[in-house]
């Protein structure tokens, strides 16, 4: 589905909202606008979605805005682009917030979510699993991958200084001892995150200023700020509210 080009956008473009409500409302119809764009081109999209307060937010104006668009979500692939390594019930696990928030609600069936704490023995395990999932299904990349980014500048589970950051030989890889808990977790590796036609990230509050500053700056390491690890092949938005573009 996506060619993995070795030119990438030259520099990212960001979008700054009046506030959180503003940022959450404009992303979903700007995603729910191009599923339906890809669709109606004739394929089937594969998004990859993130947690979070604003992801959240955002999933749920989704649900809200779903009739409006000509959408069938029985024909978008979805996954995730880390999970924490809990039991399926818990309210941390990102797939279960999206299903409550909004997949349920649309009739998404396609989504695949990392395997919990209940289905298999490790962390690692769970990391295998997801990345077979993905061979057979994943059709080379993203059409969007929605990201977020911590106020430490980590992506995914892609913590600045942490071991993980060096997993580029795989898909998935588990995270052990992760600086926010909790402790134990799947990420996608930086490889496979950059088989995106389009990254977004999504960004609420001055607790992000900073690591926003820091992702977006013309200088910087990838080891300081993962979020600089992560470009789209064809664009690299930003979508941010007033407080967490107030560094820039």
């Amino acid at each position: 589905m996506v060619e993995v080009r070795a030119q990438r956008a030259a520099k990212p473009l960001i979008e700054v909202h009046e506030s959180p409500e503003d940022l959450a409302r404009s992303v979903a119809g700007a995603l729910l606008t191009r599923l339906a764009e890809i669709q109606a081109s004739g394929r089937e999209p594969q998004i990859g979605l993130t947690g979070g307060t604003i992801a959240d937010a955002m999933h749920r104006e989704l649900a809200r805005m779903a009739d409006s668009f000509e959408v069938d979500w029985s024909r978008v692939v979805i996954w995730f682009g880390d999970e924490r390594f809990v039991p399926a019930g818990s309210p941390e696990r990102n797939a279960g917030q999206a299903r409550a928030a909004f997949l349920d609600a649309v009739g998404a069936t396609r989504a695949y979510a990392v395997p919990s704490a209940d289905e298999v023995a490790t962390a690692e395990d769970a990391a295998e699993a997801y990345s077979t999932t993905i061979k057979e299904h994943g059709r080379g990349g993203f059409d969007v991958l929605m990201l977020g980014i911590g106020p430490d500048g980590h992506v995914a589970s892609l913590f600045p200084g942490h071991p993980a950051l060096a997993c580029d030989d795989k898909i998935a890889c588990a995270v052990h001892d992760s600086p926010k808990p909790p402790p134990d977790r799947v990420t996608l590796t930086f490889g496979a995150l950059a088989r995106a036609t389009e990254v977004w990230f999504l960004a609420s509050g001055e607790g992000k200023a900073d690591a926003v500053a820091a992702a977006i700056a013309e200088h910087g390491t990838v080891e300081q700020t993962p979020a600089r690890g992560v470009t789209g092949l064809s664009a690299t938005v930003w979508h941010l509210d007033r407080d967490s573009a107030s560094h820039l």
